[in-house]
């Protein structure tokens, strides 16, 4: 899944910028559905992530039944937030 398609999928802009508050909200509670539904591990992560950066994930113990999904997602968090403190300093 790239980037670019689930935020067309979702929020029907890739530009997320433009995107409107009632479509960012429907959107979200359109990934959060999806997510819910989906049993690929790798479409499941991708949509638990794109959730996460707009702040909208659910814990990681109700996304992912697997401890090494739950491994991965933990060490994605890391990622982000060490570019976030990379971004600032």
């Amino acid at each position: 899944m790239q980037l670019d398609d689930l935020l067309s999928r979702y929020f029907y802009d890739t530009d997320v910028s433009s995107v409107t508050p009632d479509t960012l909200a429907t959107g979200i509670e359109r990934c959060l559905v999806e997510l819910g539904l989906e049993q690929d591990r790798g479409k499941r992560f991708a949509l638990w992530a794109l959730l996460h950066m707009f702040g909208s994930a659910p814990d990681l113990e109700v996304a992912f039944e697997d401890d090494d999904d739950r491994g991965a997602a933990r060490n994605f968090m890391d990622l982000l937030a060490g570019s976030e403190g990379n971004a600032k300093g």
